[in-house]
């Protein structure tokens, strides 16, 4: 089972931006979709953007112009950037492996997850 691990959250004022890392263990991290989600604290885990195989994204209306999915199949390893950062951005960010080729909004199209990081946005 392929393990993600993520990394590049941290504190940041409103404004500020993030790059986020997702490095994955196996090689055949090209071969299927990848995407990011995220929770906040009483609240259900959420989609936030997605990219395919081939490189076709999708993202959450609420990240669309300001988060940027990417992903480097050389490297096994998925990004996100995010820019223009909002305190409602706060949030512990998780990276996950779907089962398919085509990138997916639903959580129930991923099968392997990263343990998370945390990001928090300062007004």
């Amino acid at each position: 089972q392929v393990q993600l691990v993520e990394s590049g959250g941290g504190l940041v004022q409103a404004g500020g931006s993030l790059r986020l890392s997702c490095a994955a263990s196996e090689r055949t991290f090209s071969r299927y979709a990848m995407g990011w989600f995220r929770q906040s604290p009483g609240k259900e885990r959420e989609f936030v953007a997605a990219i395919s195989w081939s490189g076709g994204t999708s993202y959450a209306d609420s990240v669309k112009d300001r988060f940027t999915i990417s992903r480097d199949n050389a490297k096994n390893t998925l990004y996100l950037q995010m820019n223009s950062l909002k305190p409602e951005d706060t949030a512990v960010y998780y990276c996950a492996q779907s089962g398919a080729t085509y990138s997916s909004s639903s959580l129930n199209d991923y099968k392997n997850w990263g343990r998370g990081t945390q990001v928090t946005v300062s007004s």
